[in-house]
């Protein structure tokens, strides 16, 4: 990328990525404005700081020319001198929906593709972070969810959480790239997407501009909290190891911790899916216990025997 001074947008998309990575950089870019700007910041960071920055474009297969796109959003990474691998994944959904199946077969393409030492940059922005809150909030699958997205994990950071989407479209508009329009965006079928156009906009109309920003902030507490949480969990977990837990035990803990610990044993276990309604019904064994014998949970039956809690298989 030629030099030349960086607009006010883009110096925003600099310095988030400056605050937050030291590092070789993998750019995760489907050629939206927030990945293709966080791309061509990244560009200019590893300029800056000689650190190695390539890019990865994930192609789903689930649009009809899909290698097209990919190949374009190459291209287009290429102006701005980074060097891009088109990742190409099969989506499949095995009983959940296909945003969620396309999310873990891109993390999963792009852990693969990451290099040692090399940190994975998603393009997320504080509109994203709100989106998910209020996503959580309509599954009421408790504070874990309300947290939102972190900044970093394992090897994916997210800086751009800070800002606003209208900074990245502003700054590739002072670059002179012009960002790919995902047509699923577009698609009310999608919660996301009904988040997005109809719903966030309506609160915001309504309780004021600074709503995104508020539950991105809520976001932040949330997580604090439960990070503590899952933390106190996995100690008394780790303090009654077995395949067998204690209902006299069990019975003791705050309800807090008694959902975390069973959450983590079931998890370990091998039960899937476990939304807050299937672990509730796997607390009502220890605390509102009435003769019942077992609760059911998505690849494992739990069962109560001589006031211990074992897991079936099947």
């Amino acid at each position: 990328m030629a030099r030349r001074a960086l607009g006010p947008a883009t110096l925003e998309v600099v310095q988030a990525i400056e605050a937050m990575v030291t590092g070789p950089m993998l750019v995760a870019c489907s050629g939206g404005p927030d990945s293709l700007a966080l791309a061509a910041a990244a560009a200019v960071v590893g300029g800056r700081r000689g650190l190695a920055v390539r890019a990865a474009v994930v192609d789903h297969g689930l649009q009809p020319g899909s290698a097209a796109v990919a190949a374009a959003v190459r291209q287009t990474l290429a102006g701005v001198g980074l060097d891009a691998t088109v990742l190409r994944v099969t989506v499949e959904a095995d009983g959940q929906g296909v945003e969620a199946a396309a999310r873990e077969a891109r993390y999963a393409a792009l852990a693969a593709a990451a290099r040692p030492g090399e940190v994975v940059l998603l393009g997320h922005t504080l509109d994203d972070q709100a989106e998910t809150v209020l996503l959580g909030l309509a599954r009421g699958s408790g504070t874990r969810s309300l947290a939102g997205m972190p900044s970093r994990r394992d090897a994916f950071v997210r800086p751009l959480l800070g800002l606003r989407a209208e900074t990245t479209r502003a700054a590739c508009l002072e670059l002179g790239l012009r960002p790919w329009t995902d047509p699923h965006n577009a698609e009310a079928r999608f919660a996301r997407t009904r988040v997005r156009h109809r719903v966030l906009p309506v609160i915001e109309a309504e309780l004021g501009p600074g709503v995104a920003l508020a539950l991105a902030r809520s976001a932040d507490l949330a997580r604090a909290d439960a990070d503590l949480l899952d933390e106190l969990a996995a100690g008394e977990l780790a303090g009654h190891p077995g395949p067998q837990l204690d209902c006299d035990w069990l019975a003791g803990l705050p309800p807090a911790l008694l959902s975390r610990v069973l959450r983590d044993w079931l998890r370990a276990a091998g039960a899937a899916d476990l939304s807050a309604a299937r672990i509730g019904a796997v607390a009502d064994l220890v605390t509102d216990w009435h003769g019942q014998r077992w609760a059911e949970v998505p690849g494992a039956r739990v069962v109560r025997e001589d006031g211990k809690l074992r897991v079936r298989r099947g």
